[in-house]
């Protein structure tokens, strides 16, 4: 541990001397410059140190843990970027300098002077981060965008021809933070007008107690067909230790009572009809299921009943499922609904030419739709925010899906 604690240390202090020297090169004989740079790094640290000796596993909401994400980020990131520029010209440095002296080409020092444009750039470009991460934390994790998809499909019943579903995902009630901008979110669903709401998953961050506060906010959601909702990894309590078994139970029957507090229909490894005159499609629900995450879910159980026939949703949270279980299943299940992956609240989108998120490199299916195989999977990118209290870039996503009858 002190080995590692040692090396953290050295990195950072490693990522800082590069930084000033920037700042150096760039406004030379400025005191005040070195001042706050070193001020803010020195705040920065000892709120990050401060905020892991008072922290506990309880899964209580602290305040101080996204504080500390936000500094933390919006320090490092920057820094990383003039890092990348200033190492690599001192790699070109370094040659220059053996060069000129195995060939005694060059009198004088053995490097050469850093030059002072190519310092201003990493600090142009630095700034662009450290702004966006400002505009994340301040206005991204409430700026919700509505996003919409029509889907055609050959056997969808006559009667659901025009049918529509507000897909909403990952809430994490635990992180809210602003009532009169969660309340303008919840106001934005309805407005969509969708005959169903389906929610697929992670209600709170830990503790169902989280919830408390918003739900008559929740409350509010109405869709005439129905709302209906499944389990995520977080819903479960597995992120903290808890005094006793029986404690951690009674979390979860509290969650559930909330669940139809807000008048959702919690689908555990199950599933129900949805009717529209003569005619109806199976919604199925199944339990978390995901590749490297706790694996609840049952998808045989969740359709045993059904007919190979009918026209199928599923919604399960972890996208991975969609392509370890759902994409080869026995019954052809139309379209799948999941969240789980936030985008990773940090991206780029630029609809038509670049689409790019860390979260990439996790989940292939990471945000948005996807078809294999003659099915489709959604992705959404979360209403909530987790950890990072911002979002930049990956908006907080509200989805509009149309069925249409090919």
């Amino acid at each position: 541990m002190l080995i590692r604690i040692l090396f953290y240390l050295a990195f950072l202090f490693l990522i800082d001397w590069y930084a000033i020297q920037a700042f150096k090169t760039s406004f030379p004989g400025n005191l005040w410059i070195k001042i706050a740079f070193w001020a803010f790094s020195i705040i920065v640290y000892l709120f990050v140190a401060y905020t892991f000796l008072t922290f506990n596993n309880r899964g209580v909401s602290s305040p101080n843990f996204g504080r500390m994400a936000s500094l933390l980020i919006l320090s490092i990131i920057p820094k990383l970027i003039i890092l990348i520029f200033l190492f690599g010209e001192d790699i070109l440095r370094v040659s220059t300098g053996v060069f000129h002296s195995l060939t005694g080409s060059r009198e004088g020092d053995f490097l050469p002077d850093r030059r002072k444009f190519l310092n201003q750039t990493a600090l142009a470009l630095a700034a662009i981060p450290f702004v966006g991460i400002l505009h994340g934390v301040l206005i991204g994790k409430y700026r919700y965008r509505v996003i919409r998809h029509t889907l055609e499909f050959d056997d969808l019943p006559e009667e659901f021809d025009g049918f529509t579903i507000t897909q909403i995902s990952d809430i994490h009630s635990g992180s809210f933070n602003d009532k009169k901008k969660l309340e303008y979110g919840v106001d934005l669903i309805n407005r969509q007008g969708s005959d169903v709401i389906l929610f697929t998953g992670d209600l709170v961050n830990n503790r169902s107690e989280e919830m408390e506060p918003w739900i008559e906010t929740f409350k509010k959601l109405h869709a005439p067909m129905g709302k209906y909702s499944i389990l995520g990894n977080h819903d479960y309590g597995d992120y903290m230790s808890w005094p006793s078994q029986e404690a951690k139970a009674s979390n979860m029957q509290r969650l559930f009572q909330i669940q139809e507090e807000l008048g959702f229909k919690l689908l555990r490894n199950e599933n129900i009809q949805i009717q529209k005159g003569n005619s109806s499609i199976d919604l199925i629900g199944v339990e978390n299921w995901g590749k490297g995450f706790a694996q609840y879910g049952d998808l045989a159980k969740a359709a045993a009943n059904l007919t190979k026939e009918s026209f199928k949703i599923l919604m399960s949270h972890d996208p991975s499922h969609f392509d370890e279980e759902v994409k080869s299943f026995a019954h052809h299940i139309h379209l799948t609904l999941s969240g789980h992956t936030h985008g990773m609240q940090f991206g780029i989108e630029i609809p038509g030419f670049i689409k790019w998120s860390p979260a990439s490199l996790r989940y292939p299916k990471w945000a948005g739709l996807y078809e294999e195989l003659g099915r489709y999977l959604h992705v959404n990118r979360g209403f909530g925010f987790l950890a990072f209290p911002g979002r930049v870039g990956i908006w907080p996503e509200i989805t509009v899906l149309e069925l249409r009858r090919k």
